[in-house]
């Protein structure tokens, strides 16, 4: 009863912390003057407009596929892995169907938005397994018309604490003199040139504009304009010899520089007045050193005006940003002088307690909440080695199983932004010690639940984990290889298909198009439970295969159900039995993972695949994550069919892959059947 007490006891104290509800995003039609999406844009576009303050679709026919009418009308949005997401929409049609698939924060909903001839105010969860915040919308397989009126991103999380602000820029309201690294850079068209004839980053130019000092970027006309010298393709676009290139667009820019580079997830508070000459939309990313690209940022796109405005947001950094870069030449800018300006630069961090802290938690309790503001501080024993104990001696309730630990205290996103991991499992035991790294949100899985002291070398950097009471620590177990051979009668698949990119362009890949995918033929190895993310594991087998062959990995939930591109790796199989054998730790946007895919139409030809003796085990050997014997755990797809075979009955295909023929549900047939079939990766008609 005392420990069901105190469990209910520490759910209140979680659940009465005050939940506040963020807006992440907010997108209200009647107030845009003109349509607007978010830095890529999109395609097919043409079918969308703002009509009676929403935003308005009409389509006649329907597209081939869903993403030839795709946009993105929210993005940017600050997303943080595990963290649950709302989007909320009011929406109404001409006609009552699905119109969207949907993708943000790594999770897709296909077919998920039904409308219909109503106004509703439709909800949506996303529980962020990626960290892409822009939200995407296909929508080409509607016919007739919608209407939405608003959409809006939200999230709760619990309330924090006050936090003090600290700037970190020096001279950033122009008035004095420059710091050891100065706050603002610009590159103008035509000045600071180098060898190549194109303008470099130079320090920001400080005049008197309205009475006060401020910093100035004169963009320059673009001439002669920067043009392909022959017809080709850049990131999914076709260019002709004559045409603009994108670089026109980056000419003249604007940096704000930090005076270090930001740690993963930091949080950043970034504010300052803007104005320019004339009316333009301006795009930002994150860059390493002024003129170094990093990444796409989190400020997104900025709308300069002739009047001063003011910009404010509070983002989680990307690893080693360390200047924001303002791109002055989209929409054709490039084409006439702007001047730009900027004052009172202001990049803040929180103060926070700094050293070493522990938060931790029981997950077999039912108490997965970690209570970051009473974590607990590491004490300095000696020089460089600091020692902490989670959980209390005599105590049973309070064991734990699972801990993060942090170099700052203070806030919930600071601490696990600036959290430390462990390069391997942990043990029980005095004399061993564990490399341990910077890592954003990691993770420590206890060996069991109960009362831990850890103590950190800093000189070596290293870990050592001994347990003072708590249950017996789970003991690796005998894991033999499971025999099964697996063979996959992979069919030859057609010229591959145009792709669309994330950012809505196209990858034509042969000169007339196909219709075939890398997936058409797919195996998975599926395990027995879901996978957490940052858990070690370890996966071997032999494989072969009739031709030399190439195969890229992803990883799923269910068999089919994508969840991220990076499993473990390429495989080349060879007519020669080779060994695979890797330590495998599951990426963040794969929390929850099931199976591993093994994409087998890479190559066009048909491939006979084989497989066999498999493990697929936790690094410390504790639990075998598939059946020892038999073909459970083992999944097929093959050309011509959308369904995926299981078990000994059907993974094993003795034919060869030429002589196999099948029917359009996938079913293999005689050399008598009637109809249209698939034979050699190929439709026929049999009469």
């Amino acid at each position: 009863m005392k420990k069901l007490f105190t469990l209910m006891a520490l759910m209140l104290c979680f659940l009465g912390a005050k939940a506040v509800v963020v807006v992440d995003a907010e997108v209200i039609f009647s107030e845009q003057t003109a349509l607007k999406f978010y830095s890529w844009g999109g395609q097919g576009t043409d079918r969308l407009s703002l009509q009676d303050g929403c935003l308005f679709y009409h389509g006649e026919e329907a597209t081939e596929n869903p993403w030839d009418v795709q946009f993105f009308p929210i993005g940017g949005v600050d997303i943080e892995v595990g963290q649950t997401y709302t989007l909320s929409l009011k929406i109404k049609g001409s006609v009552e169907a699905n119109i969207f698939n949907m993708s943000f924060a790594g999770v897709d909903k296909y077919e998920a938005l039904h409308v219909t001839t109503d106004w509703q105010e439709l909800e949506f969860i996303y529980e962020a397994t990626g960290t892409s915040g822009d939200l995407l919308f296909q929508c080409g397989s509607y016919v007739g018309d919608w209407w939405i009126e608003y959409m809006k991103i939200t999230h709760e999380e619990r309330d924090q604490r006050p936090v003090e602000w600290y700037n970190i820029l020096e001279n950033g309201d122009a008035e004095g003199e420059f710091g050891e690294v100065p706050c603002a850079y610009s590159k103008e068209w035509g000045y600071n040139v180098g060898e190549d004839g194109m303008p470099l980053p130079h320090v920001a130019i400080i005049e008197e504009e309205d009475g006060n000092k401020v910093f100035v970027s004169h963009a320059k006309t673009v001439d002669p304009i920067l043009v392909w010298d022959s017809d080709g393709e850049q990131w999914g676009q076709q260019h002709s010899a004559g045409d603009p290139m994108p670089d026109n667009t980056w000419q003249n820019q604007f940096w704000i520089n930090f005076p270090r580079p930001m740690k993963a997830d930091e949080q950043v508070k970034i504010s300052f007045r803007y104005k320019a000459s004339k009316a333009f939309r301006v795009t930002t990313q994150d860059h390493t050193n002024p003129g170094d690209y990093l990444g796409g940022g989190k400020l997104g796109d900025i709308q300069f005006s002739t009047d001063w405005q003011d910009f404010e947001k509070t983002f989680s950094a990307a690893a080693g940003v360390q200047s924001i870069a303002f791109n002055f030449g989209e929409d054709q800018n490039y084409l006439e002088d702007i001047d730009i300006y900027f004052d009172d630069l202001n990049v803040s961090l929180m103060k926070l307690d700094e050293g070493f802290f522990v938060a931790s938690t029981n997950t077999e309790s039912g108490m997965v909440d970690y209570d970051f503001d009473n974590a607990i501080q590491f004490t300095e024993e000696d020089e460089g080695v600091f020692v902490a104990t989670v959980g209390t001696v005599g105590d049973q309730d309070s064991w734990v199983n699972e801990i993060m630990i942090s170099t700052v205290r203070g806030n919930d996103k600071a601490f696990k932004a600036a959290t430390l991991k462990v390069a391997g499992a942990v043990v029980n035991d005095p004399e061993s010690w564990i490399d341990y790294t910077e890592g954003s949100n990691a993770k420590i899985k206890l060996s069991a639940a109960g009362v831990w002291t850890i103590t950190i070398n800093t000189e070596y950097m290293m870990m050592n984990f001994v347990k003072l009471e708590g249950e017996a620590d789970k003991e690796p177990i005998e894991i033999v290889p499971n025999p099964y051979v697996v063979v996959v009668n992979a069919l030859e698949r057609d010229d591959l298909a145009d792709t669309v990119n994330d950012d809505g362009s196209t990858t034509v890949r042969e000169e007339e198009g196909g219709s075939g995918q890398t997936w058409d033929n797919q195996f998975w190895i599926y395990a027995n439970r879901p996978l957490n993310a940052g858990e070690v594991t370890i996966l071997e087998f032999k494989y072969s295969a009739s031709i030399d062959a190439h195969t890229t990995t992803q990883c799923h939930g269910e068999p089919g159900a994508y969840m991220h591109w990076a499993a473990i790796g390429d495989v080349d199989f060879t007519t020669e039995e080779q060994t695979f054998s890797t330590t495998f730790t599951i990426p963040s946007e794969a929390d929850g993972m099931l199976s591993i895919a093994f994409n087998m139409a890479e190559i066009k030809s048909a491939c006979d695949y084989t497989l066999k003796d498999f493990v697929w085990k936790t690094e410390d050997g504790t639990e075998s994550l598939i059946n020892m014997t038999g073909a459970d755990n083992f999944y097929v797809k093959v050309l011509g069919s959308d369904t995926y075979s299981l078990g000994i009955n059907n993974v094993v295909n003795n034919n060869t892959a030429s002589t196999v023929t099948y029917n359009l549900a996938g079913q293999r047939v005689s050399d008598e059947y009637k109809g249209i079939v698939i034979k050699n990766g190929k439709k026929l008609l049999v009469k």
